[in-house]
C-alpha cells in the first residue's frame, strides 16, 4: 500500500495551544521491530494500545503518529464522550429501538475503558470527567426534536431531566436557550490533555510512541508488515490502523467512507469582570437539539476560563480545506456567538480550527482484519470519543483472538455502503449539508 496522502489539519488545535509545550517528538528514524504497530495516536489508536499492554504484557508495542499527539483530529474534538444514540443524520439523533440500546451499551462500554486509562495514568477531572451534558433547544423546532428523542430516550429505559429557559440561564449564563434535555452519562473530555495524559502513561508502561512519523507505505513480506516513514521503517506481524478516515489513503474502502470536516473557534481567556457579566456555572456543556445546530461549552482549567463554539460541516473528499472556507465559518462562529452572548461583545476569538470526521450512509463503522493481521479501528460516524476509543478497543480485542459481545456486533455489521460518483457525491453531500443547516434556523 502507498499512502495516497498525508494529513492536513486547518487551523492550529486550540485545545492543545492551552497546554504547556510537550517533550521534543522522537520520529522513527533507521530500521526496527515490534510484535505490535498501531498506526494512529487519537482515541482508537491510543484505546488499542492500552488494550495491548494489559493483555499482551512483555510484547513490543509501537504507536506511531503523523504529527503531534493532540495536533490531529483527536485534539480537534469538541470533547463529549457521548454514551446515548447521536446519529448525526437523524433529525433528533435517535434510531431504531434495539439498535440505539445496543449502540448505548457500546458507547458506555467505550465510556468505561476511557475512565480506566485515566485512573491507569492518573489523568485529572479536567481531562475527563462524567458531568453529563444538555441537549439545548433554541427554537419550538428544537424544543419538538427534544420531547421526541425524550420519548425516545423513555423507550429505551434511560433516566434524563427537561430543564426550563431558566434552568439553562441559571447554567450557563445565557437567555437564548427555550429549554433542554439533560443526560448525566457523557463524559467532557479536554482532548489534547486526555490524549496527550494517555500517551504518556502509555511511554511509562513499555510503549513507543513516535511522533511526526507518517506512514508512507505499508507493505507485506512474507509474514510482516513493514511499515515505511520518511526516516525510517518498522516491521510487525500485526498491524492494527486506526486512522479513522485516512484509512482510504491506505487505499481500503475505497468509495464508501464519507469525509465531512466541521468546525470550532475559541475565545480568549475570560476576565474576572468578563465572567461576572456573563454568570452561569464554569464548566457546562450543549449540544444541540437539532444535529445540526451549534455545540458551545464553557471551560475553566488549563489556559483559563473560555468557551469554544463548534458548528457548520462540509463534504471534503480531498481531506483538505482552504483558507476561504475557515474565513468564512469564522463568519458564521462570530455571529452564533454574538447572539448567544451579547453581553462579551469584547470578548475576541484566539483559536479556530478545523477537525475530520468519518461517516459511511449506513453509520457502521469499519472495525474488523481488512487484510491478514491487518487491522481497522475506523469510521467514527461522527463520534470520535467514544467509538473511537470502542473501535481500538475492539480491534485490540480481535487481534488477540479475544470475543465480547460488542465485538461480535461489531464484525456482523454490514460493511460501509458505497457512495455515488465522487461529483455527484460532493455536489449531492454538500447541498444536503446546506439545506439542513438552512433547516436548522436559529439552532445554528
Amino acid at each position: 500500500m502507498k499512502v495516497s496522502r498525508l494529513p492536513r489539519d486547518p487551523g492550529p488545535a486550540g485545545w492543545n495551544r492551552l497546554l504547556g509545550d510537550p517533550a521534543p517528538a522522537t520520529p522513527l528514524e533507521g530500521h526496527m521491530t515490534a510484535d505490535w504497530l498501531i498506526i494512529g495516536a487519537g482515541f482508537a489508536g491510543l484505546a488499542a494500545a492500552h488494550k495491548l499492554s494489559k493483555q499482551a504484557r512483555g510484547d513490543k508495542i509501537v504507536l506511531l503518529d503523523a504529527t503531534r499527539v493532540g495536533d490531529g483530529p483527536a485534539g480537534r474534538n469538541s470533547g463529549f464522550m457521548i454514551d446515548l444514540p447521536h446519529d448525526l443524520t437523524s433529525d433528533d439523533y435517535g434510531g431504531a429501538l434495539e439498535a440505539d440500546i445496543a449502540q448505548t451499551q457500546d458507547n458506555r462500554r467505550a465510556i468505561a475503558h476511557a475512565a480506566d486509562m485515566v485512573a491507569d495514568y492518573g489523568l485529572s477531572d479536567e481531562a475527563f470527567s462524567l458531568s453529563g451534558k444538555i441537549n439545548g433547544a433554541v427554537t419550538p423546532k428544537g424544543m419538538a426534536h427534544n420531547a421526541t428523542f425524550a420519548r425516545h430516550l423513555t423507550a429505551m429505559g434511560e433516566t434524563y431531566e427537561i430543564l426550563d429557559a431558566q434552568h439553562i440561564r441559571d447554567m450557563t449564563g445565557t437567555d437564548y436557550y427555550q429549554g433542554g434535555l439533560f443526560s448525566p452519562g457523557t463524559a467532557m473530555i479536554q482532548p489534547a490533555l486526555f490524549v496527550r495524559g494517555v500517551a504518556n502513561g502509555l511511554r511509562s508502561n513499555r510503549v513507543t510512541v513516535h511522533e511526526n512519523s507518517p506512514v508512507t507505505a505499508l507493505n507485506k513480506t512474507q509474514s510482516d508488515w513493514v511499515a515505511t516513514t520518511p526516516a525510517g521503517q518498522i516491521t510487525a506481524p500485526r498491524v492494527i490502523l486506526a486512522v479513522n478516515g485516512h484509512l482510504n489513503s491506505f487505499g481500503v474502502m475505497q468509495n464508501r467512507l464519507m469525509h465531512v470536516f466541521t468546525y470550532a473557534s475559541m475565545t480568549r481567556a475570560l476576565t474576572a469582570s468578563d465572567s461576572v457579566q456573563l454568570g452561569g456555572q464554569s464548566r457546562w456543556g450543549i449540544t444541540p437539539a437539532d444535529p445540526m445546530g451549534t455545540t458551545v461549552r464553557r471551560i475553566s482549567g488549563t489556559g483559563g476560563d473560555r468557551l469554544i463554539i463548534r458548528n457548520r460541516f462540509t463534504f471534503d473528499p480531498t481531506l483538505e480545506v482552504d483558507q476561504h472556507r475557515m474565513d468564512a465559518v469564522a463568519r458564521d462562529h462570530d455571529a452564533a456567538f454574538a447572539a448567544r452572548f451579547p453581553m462579551l461583545n469584547s470578548v475576541t476569538m484566539e483559536h479556530r480550527w478545523g477537525g475530520r470526521l468519518c461517516l459511511s450512509r449506513n453509520s457502521v463503522q469499519v472495525i474488523g482484519e481488512v487484510e491478514e493481521n491487518l487491522f481497522s479501528a475506523c469510521c467514527q460516524n461522527g463520534l470520535g470519543i467514544a467509538k473511537g476509543t470502542l473501535a481500538g478497543g475492539l480491534a485490540a480485542e480481535l487481534a488477540l483472538g479475544m470475543t465480547s459481545p460488542a465485538l461480535e456486533r461489531a464484525l456482523a455489521a454490514a460493511p460501509p455502503q458505497r457512495l455515488p460518483p465522487a461529483p455527484i457525491a460532493k455536489l449531492g453531500a454538500n447541498m444536503l449539508l446546506k439545506v439542513q443547516e438552512w433547516r436548522a434556523g436559529r439552532e445554528l
